[in-house]
């Protein structure tokens, strides 16, 4: 019986160290922009309120929910509250009393033309300020400034075994190579084949295209929703 071989080629050996580099280097690029998004979100926190009180609503303007992270370990993001303070309780109710909304939204986890979204919220989403608050979780290390959009547990259903082990080997984006391609406008499937892509050829120089092209999407508001 030939001995294994026990240790890894040259190439290998530098493959892994330029990944690491790169790793190492993408970390300490999201703490740095992390510290100044959380300089820009204390005066949009406060414009946020202002703008929601004047409308009477006076319930807090966050929203917490649990999503998968690295690893499949569970971390809470945080967002600005787009939807009405009781928005899960609506929603069970009308997924339980309207089978065409239930089947559209188990098929695109989301519902068009939502109306639990409130004013201030529809214009947070469009711009995409709704998401600032994530500069915190990204500071946190739970995620990324760059990488595949955070799920909610039971959205692993839509990968098999293979690609929910790669999807959840990194941690979780703010923006993504899905959010830079059309966001809520492609299909799910469409979706979870984008992220894995972005997985299979990660590299600084995709995070920084990726970057760009997330400025552009929002200023042109590609699939916002």
């Amino acid at each position: 019986m030939q001995e294994k071989e026990l240790f890894m080629t040259d190439d290998k050996v530098k493959v892994i160290s330029i990944r690491y580099v790169e790793c190492l280097i993408k970390r300490l690029f999201d703490i740095f922009v992390s510290l100044i998004g959380m300089l820009f979100l204390v005066p949009l926190i406060i414009f946020v309120k202002i703008i929601t009180m004047c409308s009477g609503d006076f319930h807090s303007i966050f929203f917490k929910q649990k999503r998968l992270g690295r690893y499949g370990e569970f971390i809470y993001i945080y967002k600005f509250r787009t939807m009405v303070p009781n928005a899960e309780e609506v929603l069970a109710k009308w997924l339980s009393e309207n089978e065409e909304i239930r089947e559209e939204y188990y098929k695109n986890r989301k519902i068009e033309h939502d109306p639990r979204i409130t004013k201030i919220g529809k214009f947070l989403r469009v711009t995409s300020l709704d998401e600032f608050p994530q500069f915190i979780n990204i500071f946190k290390g739970d995620m990324s400034l760059i990488g595949p959009r955070p799920i909610v547990p039971d959205e692993i259903e839509n990968y098999n075994k293979a690609q929910a082990k790669k999807f959840l080997s990194m941690r979780p984006g703010l923006t993504g190579y899905w959010a830079a391609n059309g966001r809520n406008s492609v299909s799910y499937k469409e979706r979870v084949r984008l992220e894995l892509y972005y997985i299979d050829h990660f590299s600084l120089w995709l995070d920084i295209k990726i970057a760009f092209s997330t400025i552009v999407t929002v200023f042109k508001r590609t699939g916002a929703k």
